[in-house]
């Protein structure tokens, strides 16, 4: 759903991607230092109880992964393996994020069923880009869902730090909560959608062996009943 608005900061943050094409820093750099400024905010403000804080950093190096992408391809620099690196790295940046949550709630949070529910997320996030991705792997399309990264990311960071700022945690977990029904769904849907094309492939490539075990059958058949001929072309009794 928020897919939407990367054009817009794309845009907004072209200039600093500019810079750094000029200063000779390169995607996959730029990806690796947000992916690590992201997991030690998560990992060193969430733990300790400073949401707000953590937020507000986390968010600065989360647009690293629209600078990468831009001066990837500005520079002409889009390949297999920076695509590759940016996906790796993200997964271990939204692990971090959940995971200093449930770390959160587990220490000055002081909550165990949403140390769980943090906990489920950061599970069921890295299911359903594993989902994706081994689909695709195979050949299939296993888009679609409610909760995609940029959905989970903006709204948890979004309404943790507007709870920590209003002193309203109600606003965390409501998003929580919303996050843990919409990650399931995602999770049911894109296995679903893959059932589906797996039993559709499934069938077709059964039909082809069935059919052509057929054709072969029919040419053994029929070389078994051709009537033999004598030296004179008459069919030998």
């Amino acid at each position: 759903m928020l897919e939407r608005f990367r054009a817009f900061w794309t845009k907004l943050w072209a200039p600093v991607a500019h810079l750094l094409i000029r200063l000779g820093v390169t995607p996959n750099m730029v990806t690796f230092v947000g992916t690590l400024g992201v997991s030690a905010a998560a990992l060193v403000f969430f733990p300790t109880g400073h949401l707000l804080i953590g937020v507000l950093v986390i968010t600065v190096f989360v647009f690293s992964d629209l600078i990468d992408g831009y001066m990837a391809r500005t520079t002409g620099q889009v390949s297999s393996f920076g695509s590759f690196w940016d996906s790796t790295l993200d997964r271990i940046g939204d692990a971090a994020i959940f995971g200093g949550l449930a770390l959160y709630f587990a220490g000055p949070g002081d909550s165990y069923l949403y140390l769980c529910v943090s906990l489920y997320l950061l599970v069921t996030g890295n299911v359903t880009s594993y989902a994706r991705a081994k689909a695709e792997s195979l050949g299939m399309d296993a888009k679609g869902g409610l909760a995609e990264r940029a959905d989970r990311l903006v709204s948890t960071l979004v309404m943790t730090g507007l709870g920590a700022l209003l002193g309203l945690p109600i606003l965390m977990y409501v998003t929580l909560w919303a996050l843990a029904a919409a990650s399931t769904y995602t999770v049911f849907f894109r296995v679903l959608k893959v059932y589906r094309q797996a039993i559709a492939r499934d069938t077709e490539r059964r039909l082809v062996e069935v059919t052509a075990a057929a054709g072969a059958d029919a040419v053994v058949i029929e070389a078994v009943v051709e009537p033999t001929h004598d030296a004179d072309g008459r069919p030998e009794a």
